[in-house]
């Protein structure tokens, strides 16, 4: 057995320097409560919305966010992981999830398909997101991953543990009320149980980090801006899909703290046969694809380098 930890971060958004410092706290007090294993959110140097802030905030695969990830895992003798954008040498950027150990970064997974307005920021990747880590192998996953039936076909019987994380909005209260509170419901149901159920498709326990607080930024194509919260859970799952641990979205910034066994277990679940895990729900579907065809666009004009092309996507859902 082993401690690890799951770190919840209100982030201020775009602001690489206060977000990172902001992990380093909240590592370092895992840590001393004794975790060697540490997972950080999604996007965990910026924070998730849109903003005209994130599209000069990429980092290098060497710059802060990786150094910060390696003098962590050097310090406290632990396996830290989360995810960055992270602009690469050929003019691109991708949500990287680096996974860190004293020796230095282990390997990294790019997230495949950016979710909605993520669309303007980063493009995807095509790994199949399994890391040697030692005796046992690593496997990364990134928030609507675990959405996907084709994240627990390349995970599945696979790894012996998954970290993760997530920068998951809520669904606005716009008018009708009573429609869009029902959405929210609902969503708010999916985004806390996507790891406990990724766990048993998997058969692999689940380190899952999140973002809290509330967020406010544009809109694409709207005249109205975005309110809403960042949600989610933080969560530690064992291979049978038994929540350890749990920091709710209203209890802000920290840490929770749980023993995993470390190893794969028999999945307890057969994969569906269909394209996403869970049901999206009608807002969330709609924004999918119009946001997804607005960022594309936003991307080329505001993110990718100049002389960097833009391939076709993987995947038209």
């Amino acid at each position: 057995m082993v401690l690890a930890a799951a770190v919840q971060l209100e982030a201020v958004l775009g602001d690489v320097a206060a977000n990172l410092a902001a992990c380093e706290a909240l590592a370092d007090e895992a840590c001393r409560a004794g975790a060697r294993i540490i997972a950080l959110p999604e996007f965990f140097s910026t924070g998730i919305g849109f903003d005209d802030a994130l599209k000069d905030a990429a980092l290098p695969p060497d710059g802060a966010a990786t150094a910060l990830l390696t003098s962590l895992a050097r310090r406290h003798d632990a396996l830290v992981g989360g995810s960055f954008l992270c602009r690469d040498p050929d003019g691109h950027v991708r949500n990287a999830y680096l996974a860190a150990t004293p020796d230095g970064v282990l390997g990294r997974h790019d997230k495949d398909l950016p979710t909605m307005w993520e669309n303007c920021f980063y493009t995807g990747g095509h790994d199949d997101g399994v890391i040697p880590a030692g005796q046992y192998q690593l496997g990364a996953a990134v928030c609507w991953e675990l959405m996907r039936t084709r994240t627990v076909t390349r995970l599945r019987s696979r790894v012996d543990l998954v970290m993760t994380g997530s920068g998951w909005w809520s669904i606005p209260r716009w008018t009708p009320r009573a429609v869009f509170d029902r959405w929210e419901y609902q969503n708010s149901a999916t985004a806390r149980a996507v790891a406990p159920m990724f766990a048993k498709y998997v058969g692999a326990p689940v380190i899952h980090a999140a973002h809290a607080g509330d967020l406010t930024c544009g809109m694409p194509w709207l005249p109205m801006p975005y309110r809403g919260r960042l949600e989610g859970s933080t969560m530690i799952v064992d291979a049978r899909g038994e929540i350890l641990a749990e920091r709710g979205p209203d209890e802000g910034p920290g840490v929770v703290l749980a023993e995993i066994e470390i190893g794969r277990a028999t999945p307890l679940l057969e994969p569906p046969d269909r394209y996403w895990l869970h049901p999206r729900g009608p807002l969330p579907s709609a924004v999918w694809h119009y946001q997804r065809w607005h960022g594309r666009r936003w991307y080329r004009r505001h993110v990718l380098s100049a002389g960097a092309t833009l391939a076709e996507p993987t995947s038209p859902c």
